[in-house]
């Protein structure tokens, strides 16, 4: 998507008063634990899937785990271009009812880590930012590596806002 004759022309926050920083999209892509990842699927229908996550900030990718064949990797296979976006859980505006939400929208293109090096680096990584103890998580690698894909998204275009739900 570098060619600039091919570049997309991404679209702005509609209400630019809602707009927050890339800087705050990364920081939310680093501590939120759950996403929503969106591919071109099956008859030209988007499929969405809820999925746990991992933002590598030394390369600035984010990193799903997925079974080695299903839904999710025969769309990524057929159109690798994607759409992630997570949330943080909220917080209550003082005197007011509903609560303000950030969220970051990520547009990119996505791809199966073949390296079997940054595979096990990222899985590892990904695995430290759910299980309570690192042995848990060597288990689990151990166990389960050569089972697993790993779907790293090149990140193309962030945009990111706060609302709040009124």
């Amino acid at each position: 998507m570098d060619n600039q004759s091919n570049a997309p022309v991404w679209r702005n926050v509609r209400r630019i008063k809602n707009e927050i920083s890339v800087e705050e999209g990364r920081e939310l892509l680093k501590t939120c634990r759950r996403g929503a990842l969106s591919v071109n699927g099956d008859n030209g229908f988007p499929y969405v899937i809820p999925v746990n996550f991992y933002y590598d900030e030394g390369d600035d990718r984010v990193y799903i785990h997925s079974a080695r064949k299903g839904h999710k990797i025969e769309s990524i296979a057929k159109d690798n271009r994607v759409c992630f976006t997570t949330w943080d859980n909220g917080k209550r505006i003082e005197g007011d009812w509903a609560d303000e939400v950030r969220s970051v929208v990520v547009f990119g293109e996505a791809e199966i880590v073949s390296d079997l090096i940054i595979k096990e680096d990222r899985l590892r990584k990904f695995g430290n930012k759910y299980y309570p103890e690192p042995e848990e998580v060597e288990k689990e690698i151990e166990a389960d590596f050569r089972n697993v894909e790993l779907i790293s998204i090149k990140i193309c275009h962030i945009s990111a806002k706060k609302v709040q739900e009124k």
